[in-house]
């Protein structure tokens, strides 16, 4: 049986996705259930910017009085940390948001959950991470925040791979100052580790190389994924084959509902 669309009044307050591409976006339906369950008068609708077009897109938004904030994806996370306000202390030490309020003096303040939402999905689905040595795919700004959780939650090992060496450079330099203990490293090959995480884009569109090297992964190991459409990328199809178990990207996401509503909408 179809249900009644939430109805959308003169004081709904206006929420966003912003990403590019934004149509596998999974959040709308996601947040907006939230907001139903909790009976806010706010609706999450898609918004695509390109990475040209973010400061004027940010520019519009503080001056839509209706807007309360949005929900930032891949690719402009690094970027939309420069062109805020203020950004929380997680913010500035993973050097991205991924999450934006409108204040009502049109004030744009960021913050960062994609590393506590990455830890906390896979708590939910029964695996931990203290301990753990973890190969990490990725510099960008999911990427570090999910580097600096993992510090955080007390993995052993960290290596960075990534196409540009000097940002995995960075995300290992960040990791050890906060937690001298990891022993964090830059590398390209995934042999021996026991967490393999894509923390890249490469899966959200077809053809896109896989991130690493799948044939050095050990058959025991845990292949995770940041990628939320396709459900099966690539990556985790490649590891499966493997005999690696997966886990998938949406429950980064969904861990991380109710923080991102608490912080939009105070």
């Amino acid at each position: 049986m179809a249900t009644s669309p939430v109805p959308i009044t003169g004081r709904t307050t206006l929420l966003g996705i912003v990403a590019d591409p934004v149509v596998q976006a999974r959040a709308p339906g996601l947040v907006n259930a939230a907001l139903a369950a909790r009976g806010r008068d706010a609706v999450l609708v898609p918004m695509q910017v390109r990475c040209g077009d973010l400061a004027g897109a940010l520019g519009g938004l503080r001056l839509l009085q209706t807007f309360g904030g949005a929900v930032v994806s891949m690719p402009h996370k690094t970027a939309l940390h420069d062109l805020l306000d203020e950004v929380t202390p997680e913010g500035r030490q993973v050097g991205a948001c991924n999450v934006v309020r409108r204040e009502a003096d049109g004030t744009l303040v960021g913050t960062m959950f994609d590393g506590e939402g990455f830890v906390e999905g896979l708590r939910r689905a029964g695996y931990g991470v203290r301990g753990r040595r973890v190969f990490l795919a990725g510099a960008g700004g999911a990427a570090t925040a999910i580097a600096c959780a993992l510090g955080k939650h007390g993995v052993a090992a960290l290596t960075v791979h990534n196409r540009t060496r000097p940002k995995a450079e960075d995300v290992v330099r960040r990791v050890r100052a906060a937690w001298p203990e990891v022993v964090a490293a830059v590398g390209a090959d995934p042999a021996g580790y026991d967490l393999i995480v894509n923390a890249t884009a490469l899966g959200m569109q077809p053809g896109d190389p896989l991130p690493l090297d799948v044939g050095r992964i050990a058959p025991d190991a845990l292949a995770a994924e940041v990628v939320i459409t396709p459900r099966m990328t690539p990556f985790l199809e490649a590891a499966a084959r493997r005999g690696c178990a997966v886990h998938h990207g949406e429950p980064m996401l969904a861990a991380q509902i109710d923080l991102m509503i608490d912080f939009m909408l105070p």
